[in-house]
């Protein structure tokens, strides 16, 4: 499948996994888990992620996050060309591990762009609060 269409799913995998994942944390405000994953599905935070999880990634799913990342289309302006591209990229990649049904592989990744979308809100909190 194209790299846009991989996208296009692991975009809806990306949503749903991380939708799910914060209702145990804000389960009862809409508003909040809503610009929680805004800030979390942006392009610079996706972006970021991959970068943190590329090291551990297979030669095959490096191929995945390459055709991704050239992947050509339109970039919005509330982000860079590189870090959508990257964004783009991760997506590719978890839309082609849901769609060859590597469950266990894909939920692995899921948790360590987690961690790192984790570790990235803290940090910017703890610079908020000491500003």
């Amino acid at each position: 499948l194209p790299a846009l269409i991989l996208a296009y799913v692991g975009d809806a995998v990306f949503s749903l996994h991380f939708r799910t994942a914060m209702l145990a944390v804000e389960g009862n405000k809409v508003q909040v888990l809503h610009t929680l994953l805004a800030r979390m599905a942006s392009a610079p935070f996706q972006a970021q992620a991959l970068h943190c999880i590329e090291a551990s990634l297979t030669e095959l799913e490096l191929a995945v996050v390459r055709r991704g990342r050239n992947a050509k289309s339109r970039v919005p302006r509330n982000a860079s060309i590189a870090e959508y591209r990257s964004s783009t990229a991760l997506e590719a990649l978890l839309g082609y591990l849901y769609l060859s049904r590597q469950q266990s592989r894909l939920e692995q990744i899921l948790q360590q762009v987690a961690g790192s979308m984790c570790r990235s809100l803290l940090s910017e909190a703890e610079g908020g609060a000491k500003a």
